[in-house]
């Protein structure tokens, strides 16, 4: 990694706008201005590339401790700069499960000492994400890895008694439970959407009132405990709509999307392919046209990855046998690029703010999600938007392909990110 020193990004549309010229000195922004001139500086030319600040993605998987053999800390975090990204934040379904101060400070010290990007841990909401008994939260948070968002992602958190208590506990320290809204009882066996096409190959459906029953509970929790509640990967036009009500009533939750579940269709699962196959479950059509909508107008507040590498046996399998999850780091600001961008449904001034500020306000993530201003942490990303490119997964840098964009063209390419004045990617190749 290559040392903070004076770098002059020359030309480039900052938020899509206006075109300035940024000096980075160390670790900070030192002038936004246009004709800047600073001696011994190296010089990124970019006209005609956006610059963003540093993404910051709040759900991560990274493995790590465990299951190496899919993605570790540094190589997950090699794929985030890759994606233009300089904080994520990493789920807790490890193993061991990060439930514990010990936990998830060895995942922070891992992120630190690799460099690529800031790690955050994510801790468990119940002891080894059974959903019996509240891990340590306060521990957590009173770490060094000073955790402020919990989740059982992977699993939901199906009692409602447990989740009030946990609501309860991370409102004394301003933290927020981040829940994976499925209703056990009814998606068992659930292998893609139900509906015409699950009916049609004759799988097992997951119902979308299996997501919408569970964030119904959960806001009204959330308002009854006065307490910050956030909605994993929503993936239904009812689930937006439940949102939008919520929201309206002044409770406080936040959502996330996918770029999969913006993109994507469960008419894709008509291939048996499994790398389509996913946890909630590609939806239909009109349910990306929501969530687009949605994403567009500020009922869902961000993208979130939900970037889950498995190695290759166990998604080249018969359906029914493979895992569920995508890889989606390294592509995610192309697919946003495609659906919100390409499509005039949100600026680049709205990508910054879906996928910096608004992350970084929700998950604490100090320094991260700041202005392109003077004095401000050099943390950005460059993107030539007119870019376009065929997705290879042999050039990814996760330690996993299973991608469902492979051989389709996506817009866009990160050249360059910046993790306090270090460029972690330059010119498109890992520092």
């Amino acid at each position: 990694m290559s040392e903070p020193k004076k770098t002059l990004i020359r030309g480039a549309k900052v938020l899509g706008g206006e075109v300035r010229d940024v000096l980075i000195d160390g670790e900070t922004i030192a002038e936004v201005g246009t004709g800047i001139e600073a001696g011994g500086a190296a010089v990124v030319e970019a006209a005609g590339s956006i610059l963003l600040p540093g993404l910051v993605d709040l759900h991560t998987h990274l493995r790590e401790p465990g299951r190496e053999d899919s993605e570790t800390v540094l190589t997950g975090t090699r794929a985030a700069a890759s994606g233009g990204y300089t904080n994520v934040f990493a789920m807790a379904n490890t193993f061991p499960v990060a439930d514990t101060a010990g936990v998830v400070e060895q995942v922070w010290r891992l992120g630190r000492e690799h460099g690529y990007c800031d790690v955050q841990p994510i801790g468990a909401v119940t002891v080894g994400l059974e959903g019996r008994k509240l891990a340590e939260l306060g521990a957590m948070h009173d770490s060094a890895a000073a955790v402020t968002v919990f989740s059982d992602d992977g699993k939901c958190v199906d009692d409602a008694v447990i989740m009030r208590r946990a609501l309860e506990y991370v409102k004394a320290f301003g933290g927020v439970v981040a829940q994976h809204a499925q209703e056990p009882r009814l998606t068992e066996g659930a292998q893609m959407n139900e509906g015409v096409v699950s009916a049609e190959l004759g799988l097992g459906g997951w119902p979308a009132v299996a997501e919408e029953s569970i964030i119904a509970r959960d806001v009204l929790l959330a308002e009854h405990v006065g307490s910050r509640v956030h909605i994993c990967h929503l993936s239904t036009a009812g689930s937006v709509a439940i949102v939008r009500w919520a929201k309206s009533r002044g409770i406080d939750v936040t959502a996330e999307v996918t770029p999969h579940h913006l993109l994507l269709t469960d008419e894709l699962v008509r291939t048996y392919n499994p790398v389509y196959k996913v946890n909630p479950p590609l939806r239909t059509e009109r349910d990306v046209l929501a969530l687009r909508e949605a994403l567009a107008d500020g009922t869902i507040d961000i993208v979130a990855t939900d970037h889950a590498p498995h190695p290759h046996e166990d998604k080249d399998c018969e359906w029914a046998a493979a895992a569920m999850g995508m890889v989606g780091l390294e592509t995610a600001l192309s697919v946003v690029q495609h659906t919100m961008v390409d499509t005039g449904l949100l600026t680049w001034e709205g990508v910054a703010d879906r996928m910096s500020f608004a992350p970084a306000r929700i998950g604490r993530a100090e320094g991260h999600g700041r202005p392109v201003s003077a004095g401000e942490p050099a943390n950005l990303t460059l993107l030539d938007p007119a870019y376009r490119g065929t997705v290879d997964p042999a050039g990814f840098a996760s330690r996993s392909r299973n991608t469902p964009y492979e051989g389709r063209e996506l817009p866009g390419r990160v050249t360059h990110t910046f993790l306090r004045g270090r460029a972690t990617l330059m010119d498109g190749k890992l520092a």
